[in-house]
């Protein structure tokens, strides 16, 4: 699961040491970066490349905009999460003072050879508590904890796990069939946590969009169409 140090540490480009050269961006990018560590703030966003596992490869981000993004990455088929590249935005408020908090997602990914979910990672902003929504997945991945229910709630059905990583409360709602575009009432899935006791009514600090990527040998794409962040 990601934790704040995959947000903040800072350390060398990906590509010292590999010998191989990251993929060009699939589209003209107005930024890139091969550095693991890389990052781009503009119109309240930031990109963050983000590769904070071990036995990791190489991976570039890119972006068109802060909302229209991607990166190639060529992490081998091993086990562990090697990378969360993301888009994140911050919110500050307590559920209870939400406006809105939606997110609206367009991606293209690969679907053979991978192991990896497009998920958005949604945090307290103590970092106490981790709200991870799997858009889709594919490969040998899965969720922290145990199933506790199914339920639809945000605008999708979703099989909902609860646990820990050690550091935070984990609670992992899967999609029952896999989307690459859709629209998510993030307000929503909190109201529904905070009913059930889980957790009381969290200030929500930083809502992020990314792929958290286990292995994608050889070098694939994960691309970003676009992808909007609503906090209000």
């Amino acid at each position: 699961m990601s934790t704040m140090l995959r947000r903040t540490v800072i350390a060398l480009a990906l590509t010292v040491g590999f010998g191989i050269s990251a993929a060009a961006p699939a589209q003209a990018a107005v930024w890139s970066s091969t550095d693991r560590w890389g990052t781009y703030s503009s119109g309240g966003y930031t990109l963050y490349n983000n590769v904070w596992g071990s036995g990791y490869g190489p991976q570039t981000i890119w972006a068109n905009s802060a909302t229209s993004w991607g990166v190639w990455a060529n992490h081998p088929n091993t086990g562990g999460i090697k990378s969360y590249p993301n888009q994140t935005r911050w919110s500050g408020k307590k559920i209870s003072a939400l406006g809105t908090l939606s997110s609206t997602f367009n991606v293209t990914v690969p679907t053979s050879g991978v192991a990896f979910t497009t998920a958005y990672d949604v945090w307290s902003s103590d970092n106490k508590h981790e709200i991870m929504l799997w858009m889709n997945k594919y490969g040998a991945v899965g969720p922290l904890g145990t199933l506790q229910t199914t339920a639809s709630v945000g605008g999708h059905t979703w099989n909902i796990y609860r646990g820990s990583n050690g550091s935070n409360n984990v609670y992992s709602f899967l999609r029952t069939s896999n989307a690459s575009s859709g629209t998510v009432d993030i307000k929503a899935i909190a109201n529904w946590i905070k009913n059930r006791g889980w957790f009381g009514d969290v200030t929500i600090g930083n809502v992020q969009l990314g792929y958290e990527i286990t292995s994608a040998s050889g070098g694939k794409d994960f691309i970003t169409n676009s992808a909007t962040i609503t906090a209000t």
